[in-house]
Order: C-alpha cells, then structure tokens, then sequence
C-alpha cells in the first residue's frame, strides 16, 4: 500500500487504495475488469447491510488519528519494526543490527539502506545531527562480497548496483513463471521473492496478468519442496517465529521495491476501552480473557462458537453467509451473548443460522482494529495491483507472516470456515467468487479509519478487495507456509547471537567476514555421505533409536523404522494400532519428529525432510519424537 489520503470521515466506503507508482502500470490494465461476468451484487448489498446495521454507531475519525507523518517518520517507524532502529540513533549499541544485517539479501539490504538514506536526507535538512554513516554495514552481505565500495555512490546508484550485481549472479530460470491457466505451477519458497522478481525484472519475464474469470480458472501451485522440507505456520517455535515477521517486513519492502511500488502503511489506531466482554473488545483482551479458562487458547472462544455452530447446521444453507438475518434479533442477540456467553447457559440451538452468520461478520466487524491489522490494512487491499499473480501471492504470504500471531490464527479459522462453506456450493448456492464478495466488506470496511476512495474507483477497489479474499481462501495452505528462505536467515540469526559478537563500529567489516567465514566452516563438512545418530523418544521408549543417515533417508523412514521399533519390544498392540492402522504411512500416524536445538529452536520436519541434508546444516541439533498434539493422547 502507498501513502493514504486522511480526513475526517464515516465509515460508508472501503479502505483507500493509494496511488501506486510502478514501471509496469501503464502497461498493466486493472485484473477486475476482467470480473464483469461475475455479479457484485452480494458485495454492495452486503455494504448496505453493514451501512444499516451501524447507523446509529457512526463516528467521525478525529484528527488526532489522521494526522499526516513527518519527512523521515515513516522511515524511522520501518526501521523500528524491521529491527533496526539502532542504526539511527546516535551511539550504536550491542550487536543485534549487525547480526540481522549480515543475514539479508542484496535485494533486502538496498531496501533498508533506502529507507536510512531517505531518513539522514530529513535529519539534515532539520539541521539536526545526522544520523552515523552505515555504508560499510553493507560492504559485506550474505553472498560475502563486497556491493558497495564507493562512498561517494548516490543512493541511487548503490541501489542499481546492488540489484543488477545480484542479477547476474542469480543461476536459476524463473522464466517458467509465464504460465497457463489451470495448469500445476511450481512455487519456488527456497529463493527470497525479491531476488527472484529481481532476475524476472531483468529478463522481461513479467507477463501481463492473467485474467481470472472464474473460480475454476485459479491457476493451481505446488511448493517447491527442497531437501529441508517445507515449513508451515505452526511448525516452529514461539521464539523462532517472533523472528519471522521483521524478516517478512524486509523482504516485503524489498519487494516492492524491485517492482517499483512505495510501501507505506497506516499508523496504529488508539483502541478504545469498552465495558463490553465479547464484541468490540481487542484480540489480545479476549484471548487473555479465554485462556483464563480454557489454557493455551489460540483462537478466541465465541468465534470458536459462532464457526462451530455454523458448521454444524449451516453449511447446508441457502445464501448462508449472504442472506441477512434480522438486524434486531442480531442485536438482541449480540446482548444476550454477552450476558450468557461465559456462563454457559446461550442456547445456540435456538438461533437461526443467518442470524448466527450476522453475528459472526458483526463480530469480525466490531473488533476496535481490524482483522488484517490498521498499519497494513491498506497493504492487503493493495495486493490487488500487483500485475502477476504468483507475486500477489508472495506479498500476501509476508503480510500474513507479518500480521500478530492473534491475527493470524483468528484468520485462518475463519478461512478454513469459509472453505468448507465454498465446498458445499452445490447445497448451499453460495460458490468462491459469492463468499468472497459477501466477505469483503467486513475485512475491508473499519469505522476507525479513513475510507475516501477516488472518484470513479469504487467498482474496482471493491471487485480488487473481493479477489483478495478469494485468493486468501483458495490458496490458505500456501499462504500459512513459512518460506525456506526465512527459515535460513532465523537460523543465521540464532548461529551468529549464540557467538555473542561484540560490536563496535570499526569492526564491523571484519565482524561480517568472520560471521561468513564460520559459516563456509559449516559448508566444507558437508561431503559426509552417511552418518550415525541418536533419535530421542522419551516420552514412547526408555532408549534412543540409532538411525543411520545416507543421501536418501527421510524423516518418514526414520518414523517408520520407529513404529517397527515399538512392534519388536513388545508393545501391547492396543497401544500401536494408531501408529500401524494406516499400512506404515506416516502421514496418518499421531507421531511427528521435531529438530530441537543448534541453530533452531525447535522444528516440526516435514515427512520429506531428508535427514542427512538436515544434519549438515544444523549438526548439533537432536531430533526428538513426540505425539501430534492435534492427536488424542495415547499413552
């Protein structure tokens, strides 16, 4: 998203759409044209609802939180969010930029040198003492070579260099990103987006988008996956993902930048306190709330209740989802939830499934920020203008690695909902493209931010928001995936804070180089064709499983081997039955094999993992067994 145009306004409009400034938009015509065929009337009927049922709560946006940034604000607000504020103060401090620094692409690196060009050139024209120089930060980046030797470079220049030096040592064709419709695409997660939009950018391989006509002319993506595996949302650990989204904020900027849109986003909106327990109440407040009850809670409970109770008796529903219920009985409804909710005694059988529906987009509506976050609420919108399809969907997967875990998880289970709703069409008339628009207004709309849009851009703003939402519910598993580029720099960043590198601004070069030396240590051990180790099963067996590695064992054999383990101790076969009833496939076990330690964490591997390859990038790990905690305990 760009630059937003504030005023004190109603909430009667979607979301600005800011004016993007890209090479390829004179070329690219706006994808919803293509749309025509597909009625939105679901959509501006839903905007009325909305419009209806919030009459009586309008409030004006007050000033104070419209209020325009300063030269150099937004960038100092990037670099804080992104890790980096340090490199803007005027006494440097311990190592932590410096580690996350020398983990980043060459694409990445001009995004944040940008970004501290831009915030030096305010500081001076304040007259205010400039902020140190960090050129030679970048004198030494992940590849180990040196980008930027001239200071006397223009940023401008720094910029090219870096991004046409990093095209001509990319190796890999991504020219395979000119597709067909309806056809199986790989969807390359090992290659950071930026770095492969770079070598796209300098091979002309950008296409103009495709048209989406229809739900079936989705394009369908496989993740590519390497030897490591794929990681999903989920597989690592709270520390490791607190990492991820200053990672996916840098690659996202780096993105842009490489396709020549401006990243900005919206302040964070004040959230005001309500006497309320359920509606209107923050995400953070709620979850707080429920795990009072119910521990380890991830997903607020009511909405738990709204999607199950929808589940149960609506899916089957004509126009569930878009045939309103009565405002009323909603509203009636609404108080007796919040009288009743905790205690047990609300009789969800006794509600009508389109007034359950109303309350659940009520619910998703009236929570003090919105679902997708104000800051980048505007960057989801904006997705819609990105020319190729495969690269709306790169920057949709940073945004949503990016977004609070809260957030994230109470997103995904309403996805997940509004899948099975779409699965049910031939019951329930209600198809991707009719959820889509129904949803839109609700993720979109917030009457806590400013919502002028363009004058003649509504049709297109609402038809782009409506595909946003289409492609976060049809491709909800690729975009829950952390990308194996991340997965690198979180174990860069945990290898090189193990060391404890003390910082100073004169060995910073050197500092660099060692970081980079160690790790071409690690890469020389690599030839070892077999090895020896230790798997752990505490919790299943008194003893360690020895596995022996070669080039072709898989975390599937290794839990394979283990069921076989647990056949010839004797184990009561009571006990087994759930590990052997699906003929040895791993993936319909209960039990899943975690990397634990080294340069992670803790890592839930994929089955395809191969374990050699997973040896050498992380040797001093131990690899532990443990029940799927999504299983019913056995033992």
């Amino acid at each position: 998203s760009l630059s937003t145009r504030h005023c004190p306004c109603k909430m009667n409009q979607l979301p600005p759409k800011s004016p993007l400034v890209s090479p390829l938009s004179e070329t690219v015509t706006s994808r919803v044209d293509s749309l025509d065929n597909l009625s939105m009337d679901s959509f501006w009927l839903e905007v009325e609802n909305i419009k209806q049922s919030t009459e009586a709560e309008q409030e004006e946006c007050s000033l104070a939180d419209v209020k325009a940034q300063e030269e150099g604000e937004a960038e100092a607000e990037w670099l804080q969010d992104a890790g980096l504020s340090d490199l803007i103060k005027d006494h440097a401090s311990e190592n932590d930029n410096v580690v996350l620094l020398s983990t980043l692409t060459k694409t990445q690196a001009a995004a944040v040198q940008r970004r501290l060009d831009t915030y030096s050139r305010s500081r001076r024209r304040k007259n205010k003492h400039p902020v140190r120089d960090v050129r030679d930060i970048f004198g030494v980046v992940s590849s180990g070579e040196t980008v930027a030797e001239k200071e006397e470079s223009s940023p401008d220049q720094l910029w090219h260099n870096l991004r046409t030096s990093n095209v001509q040592k990319q190796t890999q064709d991504y020219s395979c990103t000119v597709r067909n419709s309806g056809k199986e695409e790989v969807f390359n997660m090992d290659v950071a987006y930026s770095e492969q939009a770079a070598v796209l950018l300098k091979g002309s391989f950008l296409s103009e988008s495709r048209r989406i006509k229809d739900g079936n002319a989705l394009t369908k993506f496989k993740i590519h996956k390497g030897r490591l595996g794929v990681t999903r949302v989920g597989d690592l650990s709270a520390q490791d993902m607190k990492k991820i989204p200053t990672l996916a904020l840098i690659e996202l900027t780096a993105l842009c930048d490489v396709l020549g849109f401006e990243l900005k986003r919206n302040k964070a909106a004040k959230l005001k306190t309500t006497e309320k327990k359920l509606f209107g109440v923050p995400l953070n407040t709620l979850l707080e709330n429920d795990q009072k009850l119910l521990p380890n809670t991830k997903v607020p409970l009511l909405l738990q209740a709204l999607l199950s109770c929808l589940e149960k008796r609506g899916l089957e529903t004509e126009g569930i989802l878009r045939v309103s219920g009565s405002q009323t009985r909603i509203k009636s409804l609404e108080q007796k939830l919040e009288r009743d909710f905790y205690t047990g005694l609300f009789r969800w059988d006794e509600v009508h499934q389109n007034d359950v529906s109303g309350l659940l987009k009520r619910f998703i509506r009236e929570l003090p920020a919105p679902l997708l976050t104000a800051e980048y609420l505007p960057a989801f919108a904006a997705v819609q203008n990105i020319p190729d399809l495969k690269q709306r969907l790169q920057a949709l997967n940073l945004l949503i690695l990016i977004l609070p875990e809260p957030n994230r998880n109470t997103l995904k289970a309403l996805l997940e909902f509004l899948s099975k709703v779409v699965a049910r069409e031939n019951n329930n008339k209600m198809n991707l493209w009719n959820v889509s628009t129904v949803m839109a207004p609700n993720l979109f709309m917030h009457k806590g931010l400013p919502n002028k849009i363009p004058e003649g851009k509504e049709k297109q703003l609402a038809e782009g928001a409506a595909d946003v939402v289409r492609m976060m519910i049809h491709y909800q598993d690729l975009l829950w995936t952390v990308s194996s580029f991340l997965v690198a720099q979180v174990r860069k960043l945990n290898e090189s804070n193990s060391k404890r590198y003390q910082f100073c601004d004169k060995r910073i070069k050197n500092l660099l180089r060692k970081i980079h030396a160690d790790k071409d240590k690690v890469e020389k051990n690599q030839a070892e064709p077999s090895k020896v180790v230790k798997v752990h099963a505490s919790l299943l067996l008194k003893d360690t499983l020895e596995v022996h590695l070669n080039n072709a064992t898989r975390v599937a054999d290794v839990l394979r081997q283990f069921q076989k383990n647990l056949c010839q101790n004797g184990w009561n076969i009571v006990n087994t039955v759930n590990l052997l009833k699906c003929n040895n496939s791993t993936e319909c076990t209960n039990l899943l094999l975690y990397e634990v330690g080294g340069n992670i964490g803790e890592r839930c591997l994929d089955p395809d993992t191969y374990l050699l390859d997973l040896y050498h990038i992380n040797p001093h790990a131990e690899w532990i067994i443990k029940q799927n905690p999504s299983y019913p305990r056995m033992f």
